[in-house]
This record gives structure tokens, sequence and C-alpha cells, in this order.
């Protein structure tokens, strides 16, 4: 049973929330403002984390950059959930790297769609259990990332998108086949957030950077292995 973690200050909601977690068979855990929701997250570790942005105490963004600082929770999913609805708080979201953001008032059915996609895809990827790639190796059960022999840290997310194009090396990927296979949707700001993650994925990668090639007017491509 996957283990969610709610941190909303509106009681009502988070007990919406709860009340539909649990009847799709997971277990909850709530949080009413920011000092206790980054707490009760180091603590408990959970699978997920839904996250209100405007929270007493510490405001989401607080705690997401918190979380992402810890070795415990640097890689838990995080949705974040507020009632800024404009496009560019959408993408901030996403930029700082949330896995999903959903604006209120929202619909708890696709909420819990969102939920269910994004532990999909954290959890480990069908086939070969390793996967190496030039410079990149991929532990497929533990989620686990190195580059020239040496751990870096990745999200799910930034996971499953460079594992993808490592895959399926020498092929251009157009932009709205990444966005369903790794987000499981196809919008403006998602399509917009995955240049940030390709940004980010490069920082990360340092000097293997370049191995991410754009292919303008398509999307992206991983650089043949002799090269």
């Amino acid at each position: 049973m996957h283990k969610i973690l709610v941190v909303e200050d509106e009681r009502d909601i988070a007990d919406l929330i709860g009340f539909n977690l649990q009847r799709n068979g997971f277990e909850v855990l709530k949080a009413h403002d920011g000092i206790a929701g980054t707490e009760i997250a180091l603590k408990e570790r959970p699978a997920l984390i839904i996250l209100d942005l405007m929270l007493p105490g510490r405001d989401g963004y607080a705690v997401f950059r918190e979380l992402r600082r810890d070795t415990r929770t640097v890689n838990t999913p995080v949705i974040m959930l507020t009632a800024r609805a404009q496009t560019e708080d959408r993408i901030q979201g996403l930029e700082v790297g949330a896995d999903d953001y959903l604006t209120k008032p929202f619909s708890p059915k696709e909420l819990m769609l969102r939920v269910q996609a994004i532990l999909k895809r954290s959890e480990a990827p069908p086939g070969a259990v390793d996967f190496t790639y030039g410079p990149f190796r991929f532990d497929k059960n533990a989620l686990k990332f190195y580059l020239d022999g040496e751990p870096v840290d990745l999200t799910s997310t930034e996971f499953k998108l460079l594992l993808y194009l490592c895959e399926r090396s020498g092929k251009p990927q157009d932009r709205n086949d990444l966005l369903r296979t790794v987000w499981g949707y196809s919008d403006e700001v998602h399509s917009r957030t995955l240049d940030t993650h390709m940004k980010r994925l490069r920082q990360k990668l340092g000097d293997h950077g370049a191995w991410i090639e754009t292919v303008r007017g398509v999307g992206y491509c991983m650089a043949a292995a002799e090269r």
C-alpha cells in the first residue's frame, strides 16, 4: 500500500483528498502547515506528496526546496495543488521540479488519475533491470542513475525522460510523444516545462549534457554511442 502525504491547510479539502485516496487503496498522512508537512515527509518518507502552495508557517515552495535538499526525499514525487490558476504559476511550479501541478477547484477523479500516473512512472520500468548506454547506467529496480560510474541524483521524471531517450538513441523523439510517455498527457504548460527538464538534465550531466541534442521542429534526440 502506497503511503501518500497531503499537506493542505484547508481541512475540508484535505479530508476530501484523503477520502478519495483511501477509497483508491492508499494510506493517507495529513499535515495542515508547511513545517509539520516537512517534518512528516522526512520522517515517514511517503511514496508521493500532494502539496498546497499557500500554507501557514512555511509556504509550499519553501517546503519543496527543503525536501529536495534532503536525501530522504530528494526523489519523492510531488503534486503541487493551489488556487493560483495562471499559466505562469503552473509553469513556475513545474519548472522548480514538481512532478505535476493541479489548480483549485479540482476534480478528485482527475487528481487520482494523476497520482496513479506519477506512481506508475516512478516504479521500475519493465525489461532488463540494468541498462547501460555510453557513460550512462540505469538501475531500474532502485531508480538509480550513474554517470561514468558515479551516482547522480535524478528525479523520477528526469530518470524516465533520460532512459526513454537512451533506449531510442539516434532517433529523434517527437515532443508530444515525450510528453505523453513521461507526463501522461500533452498540453502547452507541460510542453514548455519539457524544455526546462531538458535544461536541468544537461546541467546534471555536465560535459555529457551535449549527448542530448535538440531537433528543431521535432523534439530531442540522444546522440549515437559511437560519438
